[in-house]
């Protein structure tokens, strides 16, 4: 059985097939209405169980888009309307679900319990996101560099902003595609040590910095993310220590020249980007979004073995 929990877990090849099949089922249907079923429906006759407890925009329709696009069906439940929101455990929730539905994926408050669904169920799971990490996001963001022109191995990608768990996700990736990532966080904002000093182990170049003019000198790509995420309560704190790490014009100067801009929206202009840069001519933000589609029907499809 196959889940897709973190990147780490994941063999490079495998990810690196994931990559290609992404951008192969994307370049198969180019110019098809969205409601049009892949050729050969390689996912027919099974049913994914989409679970949230936090808001979803993209990770939602991408996963039920991408399911019916190859042929399967979808469930799409909130945990506050499970008997899972009244306290049933969630190794009883994996279990029942497994007997109904062939895959599951769950965007949730607690990476444990992702894991501990895993653990006590019998059908694969997909991290949607927890709080640990993001790893469907990243195997987008990676796709649209690759689309770009960019060559993973050798590029140097700079995370600047908080160090969540995006970031994290970004940390994972580094030694399986082979770019350097440096990292520019206030002190405080760091992002998670273990990741690091895994990533490093595994031969990953990994910089850490509490600037984000050093982290973006010489970058191929500058990447933010919002400032306050979904259940952060000292909101006003994390824009003011946050603030100066704003990618803005001058922030984009000193990256390389013609550096792809990347974000997993929502954004908020004036926070944590500039409008003069997602919304100018480096910006790849929606071509990200689109492209968390792609990206998880090869998820999909390699978590079924398909």
């Amino acid at each position: 059985m196959k889940h897709f929990l973190d990147l780490s877990d994941v063999p490079a090849s495998e990810l690196r097939a994931i990559l290609d099949d992404a951008k192969a089922v994307k370049a198969a249907r180019a110019g098809w209405p969205k409601g049009r079923v892949d050729r050969g429906a390689p996912l027919a006759d099974h049913v994914l169980a989409m679970i949230f407890e936090k808001s979803s925009t993209r990770t939602r329709t991408s996963f039920d888009v991408g399911m019916r696009q190859l042929g399967g069906q979808t469930m799409i439940m909130n945990a506050g309307d499970m008997q899972l929101g009244r306290g049933e455990t969630i190794e009883d929730t994996a279990k029942v679900l497994s007997r109904f539905v062939d895959i599951a994926m769950i965007r949730a408050n607690n990476h444990d319990d992702v894991v501990a669904f895993a653990e006590a169920g019998s059908i694969p799971v997909i991290n949607g996101l927890t709080d640990k990490s993001h790893p469907c996001q990243i195997m987008a963001d990676l796709q649209t560099l690759e689309e770009l022109g960019i060559t993973l191995k050798g590029a140097r990608i700079a995370w600047v902003g908080d160090g969540n768990n995006v970031c994290a996700s970004f940390i994972d990736a580094a030694p399986k595609f082979g770019y350097s990532l440096a990292i520019g966080t206030p002190e405080g904002y760091e992002a998670p040590q273990d990741r690091i000093e895994r990533a490093r182990a595994e031969q990953g170049s990994i910089f850490t910095y509490n600037s984000p003019g050093l982290a973006a000198a010489g970058a191929d790509v500058i990447v933010a993310d919002t400032f306050v995420s979904m259940g952060d309560k000292d909101a006003d704190k994390r824009l003011a220590d946050l603030a100066p790490f704003m990618v803005d014009d001058q922030l984009m100067d000193a990256a390389n020249v013609g550096a792809i801009f990347l974000h997993c929206l929502p954004a908020h202009r004036g926070e944590e980007v500039s409008a003069s840069v997602i919304d100018g001519p480096q910006s790849a933000v929606f071509d990200e979004a689109e492209n968390r589609l792609h990206a998880q029907k090869a998820i999909l499809k390699w978590c079924l073995e398909s």
